[in-house]
């Protein structure tokens, strides 16, 4: 791992905590890159740690100070074992970015069992949680820090055959407003893109690469546009993230 931070950028001195990070391609890999290369320290998070390994030396390669934290974000401990694993390494946690979660259960309403809820508020909503209440308190020793959490345009424009996944990526969006609520006065920001589908290999496989997605450039610009001083005023907002016209 390399302790190195001497990169410029808009990110130069910050240390940011990814989850949701795997395979390269995927949307937690790209903003890891696209926060290091602005110059943060990066902590990736997911559940695979020779997956997280790769991913760091990725990084480190293209001059990223880099670690990783490897577990369930579902469960609390693991949470803040990610957020010490930053305050050790870095010194400290500026960023959170949610990413980790996805859908899991698709189909109509009424074949819907409540296990598929379930299992859609643990990944997408019960990690939110867990991994923003064991961030704040760093926040609070820096006397600042960001969230960016995940939501879905479902949320906004829902779908058929997607209640259990709306409903817990509603949850999100519910809760990034509530915290960004009650931690405003401590200088504490919390937003939530809610893209359409993105451009990542699973989403081009499952949809065909000929269909409309967001592309990773235009969600890594939001994402550190979110992240830095230039939305310095911005929180408790859901923006949507359409694809481009075609």
């Amino acid at each position: 791992m390399s302790e190195g931070g001497g990169r410029g950028g808009e990110l130069a001195g910050r240390v940011a905590l990814i989850t949701g990070v795997g395979q390269p391609g995927q949307i937690g890999t790209a903003l890891a890159g696209a926060l290091g290369d602005a110059g943060a320290k990066v902590v990736v998070a997911g559940r695979a740690p020779d997956v997280l390994s790769a991913r760091v030396r990725e990084l480190e390669a293209r001059g990223v100070a880099a670690a990783a934290a490897s577990g369930d974000l579902t469960d609390p401990a693991v949470a803040r074992a990610a957020v010490a694993a930053a305050e050790e390494r870095f010194g400290g946690l500026d960023i959170v970015v949610n990413v980790a979660g996805g859908l899991s259960s698709y189909g109509p309403f009424l074949e819907t069992d409540a296990t598929a809820l379930d299992r859609e508020v643990s990944r997408n909503l019960r990690t939110v949680f867990c991994v923003c209440q064991a961030a704040i308190p760093a926040f609070r020793r820096r006397k600042a820090g960001v969230i960016v959490n995940f939501a879905s345009i479902a949320v906004q424009q829902p779908q058929p055959n997607l209640a259990a996944y709306t409903a817990a990526k509603g949850g999100v969006a519910a809760l990034t407003r509530a915290l960004a609520r009650e931690f405003h006065d401590e200088h504490i920001r919390v937003n939530a893109i809610a893209p359409e589908a993105v451009r990542t290999e699973t989403n081009m496989r499952d949809m065909g690469s000929e269909a409309r997605f967001v592309e990773m450039a235009d969600l890594a610009r939001t994402v550190l546009w979110l992240v830095s001083d230039a939305s310095r005023t911005v929180t408790g907002h859901v923006l949507p993230l359409f694809a481009g016209p075609d």
